[in-house]
């Protein structure tokens, strides 16, 4: 057979592979938001079914050998089905290079340790959770290991890092972080210091015992997403425990959460979402379910959802579209003044846990676990030294101890339970992303400030289609960032970001 019979041979699986995923993707998302309680056990199990299904067509001999003749054959392909080809080496490599014997004692340790956590981080049970996490530990470590000799990564913890971040490696992230560590705790402190003058007597100004129904509250978030163009066609909106966005070409399911007592958490769980649908519904379709017409990875996808919910939605300009429709949809909403909800959109607040923290303080929290999990997965520290760094970097960062208060500490995130490694650092480069894709976009238009306060963000939407959605996986990380804002991820764009809009506001 040919490369090009090998290469078709590919096209073929991978396109099985896309179906399978499919069906796994609308399982899942109907388990975690429709599914009743007493079909757990046979959805569990028909999952599982499908995912062995898939592991095994992608880490088939075959699949190997034809990327291989492929591979031999680069030269005669065109750019795109070369690229391709590299993304299929990626995909096959990530699921074949770790045994088998220590994917099943990696799903063993995790499972006990997340089952424990529940209750431990409760119960304030350092210890024993300690107990259950250092075999997840070892077994991490020895992922990373295989990882690293199959990638040639330059540290084990980048190996790790590669699954979520590709392209982006802990050299550049130390940098980036390094520069936030060094500006945020005295922006921080001088930001309260500014808010604390006028923050309170505002809140006290507008305070009332109004309840937001959960019925308007739903219409609301409806409207805002038809603001920043989502499409009803080819999607839909419901409710789960935790906010998501999941979904396939051509529907794409996002999910956010009501709380009565307030409206402006769940419309931002609604705009972060859909950033990342809109990212997922961009891709481009020559190249629909194969690895090259993926999203590049989870910090370009932190960058859209990020763009959408504090470049957009909370841009001042924008707030005053979304006032409108807050009066327009909620009874209650006549009372909001636009001055109280800029106040509340722009609230910072030192505060010990991370899904609650502000746009201002999360990098902190953020920039301590992957110091930690990185001097964790290079065997720089040991898993019993993790709370006294934990407490070490918040009183740096933000001025608080949690000396002895793991629940509000080191146990508060359910990530590091399974072994998920390499994934916290997504979310602040993503909010670096965004806020340096954002400068460029603005920069290229001049008006946008104008065309967000009429609702209008059809022209965000098409620069991030022209410049990150269309390209898949075609391009790296930092070949995309270069390509749309002229240099590489760095901090500046953040900074500035930060200080025009807590400062100088």
């Amino acid at each position: 057979m040919t490369a090009q019979d090998r290469y078709q041979f590919l096209l073929d699986t991978f396109k099985r592979l896309n179906r399978i995923d499919h069906a796994i993707t609308m399982l899942s998302w109907d388990q975690m938001v429709m599914m009743p309680s007493g079909g757990v056990t046979s959805r569990s199990e028909t999952l599982a079914e499908l995912t062995v299904m898939r592991h095994e067509l992608l880490s088939a001999d075959s699949v190997g050998d034809a990327i291989a003749v492929c591979e031999d054959g680069l030269e005669g392909f065109p750019a795109g089905e070369r690229r391709s080809v590299q993304e299929m080496r990626n995909a096959y490599q990530d699921v074949n290079c770790v045994p088998s014997d220590l994917v099943k004692a990696q799903v063993m340790a995790g499972s006990q340790c997340e089952h424990s956590w529940r209750t431990q981080r409760e119960a304030n049970d350092w210890p024993g959770f300690l107990v259950n996490f250092k075999p997840v530990v070892e077994l991490a470590r020895e992922e990373a290991q295989v990882r690293q000799s199959a990638s040639q990564t330059p540290t084990p913890y980048d190996a790790l890092l590669d699954l979520h971040c590709r392209g982006d490696s802990s050299e550049l992230i130390d940098q980036v972080f390094g520069e936030l560590k060094a500006a945020l705790p005295s922006l921080i402190d001088a930001v309260i210091e500014q808010q604390g003058k006028s923050f309170d007597s505002m809140l006290a100004e507008n305070s009332n015992d109004a309840k937001y129904p959960v019925s308007e509250q739903t219409q609301l978030s409806k409207a805002l997403m038809a603001s920043l163009g989502f499409d009803f066609n080819a999607g839909r909106l419901d409710v789960s425990a935790h906010p998501f966005s999941t979904g396939v070409a051509g529907d794409q399911r996002i999910t956010t959460r009501y709380d009565e007592s307030t409206f402006l958490d769940a419309l931002l769980a609604t705009a972060h979402e859909t950033g990342h649908a809109s990212y997922e519904a961009g891709l481009p379709e020559d190249w629909l379910g194969l690895p090259v017409g993926d999203s590049r990875n989870m910090c370009i996808h932190e960058s859209q959802s990020l763009l959408f919910e504090k470049m957009v939605t909370l841009s001042p300009a924008f707030l005053k579209h979304l006032h409108r429709l807050i009066q327009q949809h909620l009874s209650a909403g006549k009372a909001v003044s636009y001055q109280a909800l800029e106040q509340n959109a722009r609230r910072v607040v030192k505060s010990y846990i991370r899904v609650e923290a502000d746009e201002l303080t999360y990098p902190i929290h953020v920039a301590l676990r992957y110091d930690i999990e990185r001097d964790l997965i290079n065997n720089q520290m040991e898993a019993e030294h993790i709370p006294e760094a934990w407490d070490a970097a918040m009183q740096v960062g933000l001025g608080l101890s949690t000396k002895d208060n793991y629940r509000h500490g080191c146990l508060q995130d359910i990530h590091w339970t399974d072994g998920t490694f390499g994934y916290f650092p997504s979310y602040t480069m993503g909010a670096v992303n965004s806020a340096q894709l954002f400068q460029s976009l603005t920069k290229a238009h001049p008006d946008w400030a104008s065309r967000f306060e009429t609702g209008d963000i059809t022209f965000v939407r098409n620069w991030l289609s022209e410049n990150i959605w269309q390209h898949g996986s075609h391009l790296s990380s930092q070949e995309l960032m270069q390509q749309a804002t002229g240099e590489g991820t760095n901090a500046a764009s953040l900074l500035a970001h930060l200080k025009a809009r807590y400062i100088n506001a």
